[in-house]
């Protein structure tokens, strides 16, 4: 295994708030989520910092679909536990999105000098009256050099 644990988050928590911050290297987060139907127009993860956005990376549900932003990369996130990575390749500007262990979204990132990654629900556009999203198993891992 190429990556050392960093952390293991309870739910209620945001990472980086306690000093999961970070400016180079490759960074996991992995962890599994569950969305009960109804909820939509929110982010459930994100990769916060970037250069000109607030964020790199946010995952949000809208309908029964997530979505990287606005474009949709996955159906059917409704009503199930889903397993989730997110790699953030700072030095080569590079985020990766598995499901499952499906790769799903590979893209680049939007710079910054500092980033960690959030988990939860956060209202956005067309947001519905039910938010919420489930977690478990939250680990950070750091890529050893």
């Amino acid at each position: 295994n190429n990556f050392s644990p960093i952390a293991l988050i309870h739910p209620s928590q945001f990472c980086g708030r306690q000093g999961y911050d970070y400016s180079s290297g490759v960074w996991q987060f992995k962890g599994q989520g569950f969305v009960p139907g109804g909820t939509s127009g929110v982010c459930i993860m994100q990769v916060f910092g970037a250069s000109g956005h607030a964020t790199t990376l946010m995952l949000r549900v809208y309908g029964d679909n997530l979505a990287v932003y606005r474009s949709k990369i996955l159906s059917n996130i409704h009503n199930r536990w889903f397993r989730l990575n997110v790699f953030h390749d700072v030095d080569d500007s590079k985020v990766m999105v598995y499901i499952d262990g499906s790769l799903v979204y590979k893209g680049v990132d939007h710079g910054g000098k500092s980033h960690y990654f959030k988990f939860g629900v956060y209202a956005q556009d067309d947001d519905s009256h039910l938010m919420e999203s489930r977690w478990k198993g939250i680990k950070i891992f750091k890529k050893k050099k």
